[in-house]
């Protein structure tokens, strides 16, 4: 699906070929939203175990949110990223997930966000990565 930029909702996500990717609690018709996935992308329904590349989470309380974070930072690659998608205002859902709320969690947990985009006419998602600073440096191959 595409959203107001018109591009397709796997580009947004920064979703890439050999992507391992988790998502936790989508609505029903995800898979439409991002197909097609490009090529070797391995996708699992629940974030139990990583490493993993990009985690997409939904969410429509607050307190799931806050307890799901810490454990799903800990299961992405250093420059992975967790997308979390939240339900619009006017998608007339009920939560008490706002941008800033989510926001103000990631800073709590050392993550930033880095982007916003528009999952479908019902979520929201902001894109939350560890900060170049705080990353590990991978291993020298020489």
């Amino acid at each position: 699906m595409t959203g107001y930029s018109g591009k397709p909702l796997v580009v947004k996500l920064g979703i890439k070929p050999g992507c391992r990717l988790a998502v936790v609690d989508a609505p029903p018709n995800y898979a439409e939203l991002v197909a097609p996935l490009p090529a070797g992308v391995l996708v699992t329904q629940h974030a139990n175990t990583g490493p993993y590349d990009c985690i997409h989470l939904f969410a429509t309380s607050f307190a799931v949110l806050d307890a799901q974070l810490p454990r799903l930072k800990v299961q992405i690659v250093a420059n992975g990223m967790i997308w979390v998608s939240w339900p619009k205002r006017a998608a007339k859902v009920a939560t008490d997930i706002t941008e800033g709320a989510i926001r103000g969690l990631a800073l709590a947990q050392g993550l930033v966000d880095v982007k916003v985009c528009a999952v479908d006419a019902i979520w929201s998602g902001l894109k939350l990565v560890i900060p170049l600073a705080a990353r590990k440096p991978a291993a020298d191959s020489t």
